[in-house]
Formats: C-alpha cells, structure tokens, sequence
C-alpha cells in the first residue's frame, strides 16, 4: 500500500493568502469601474504592480520585516488597498481617520467646557471593554 505525503499547512496557508490577495486587488480594481472612479495614476499603478509582484513571487513585498509571515501584502499595502477601496465606494475618507478626527473634536470640545480631557483610547488593556460608570 502507498502512503501519502502529509499536506504542506505552510504552502497551503501561503496560497491562501496569494488568493485572498490578488480576490481583494480585483474586487478593488473592479469597484472602482463599476462606481466610474477616476483612480490616480498612482493608485492605478499600485493594483497593477501588486497584482503583478503578488503572482510571481506569491508576495508583494521583499523585506520580511513589513509584513507577518505567510501573508501576501505588508501592512501599508494592506491599508493602501483598504484606501482605494473606500475611495472607490465614495467615501471621503477612510474610517481610521475618521475616528481620529472625532477624538480630537471630543478633546476640544472637552477643553473648551473645562472638562477633563478623556483618554486618547478608551480602552484599559487588551481586548477589554471599559468599566462602566
């Protein structure tokens, strides 16, 4: 009787994620068409040579160091996909900056009324929710 070589998790999880990738590149690229976003040249430039870079070498970035192991995209080209794709929904801009920018109204309004100024972030250790008052 033959016995099968186990599966390969590492290579299997690496292809998963070269999918993930290049699914999220084209489903970006595609929403962006179908709203009729005009993309900077930039912007048009980066899907193309993510795309490109991610199904030749299964990754889209060299240095080890930008991204975890065993993902296709670094994090900044993670937040630049996730840039694109709110421009392409219409969005003005993304929820991060968003968020910022109403804690910093929070504090200015808590300035302004004398109040104490709340924590930048509301939350007290990993994962835990704040006590409530």
């Amino acid at each position: 009787m033959k016995r099968k070589d186990p599966p390969d998790f590492k290579a299997l999880a690496r292809k998963a994620a070269q999918r993930s990738a290049l699914n999220a590149v084209r489903k970006t690229q595609r929403a962006a068409d179908k709203a009729g976003v005009k993309l900077s040249d930039w912007e048009g430039e980066f899907l193309g040579s993510v795309a490109e870079r991610v199904k030749t070498y299964g990754r889209a970035f060299g240095d080890p160091e930008l991204g975890a192991p065993g993902q296709a995209l670094s994090a900044m080209q993670n937040r630049k996909l996730k840039e694109i794709a709110a421009k392409a929904k219409g969005e003005d801009k993304p929820p991060w900056v968003v968020k910022r920018e109403a804690q910093a109204a929070r504090a200015t309004r808590a300035a302004a009324s004398g109040e104490e100024t709340p924590p930048a972030t509301s939350r007290k250790g990993f994962g835990r929710r704040p006590a409530k008052t």
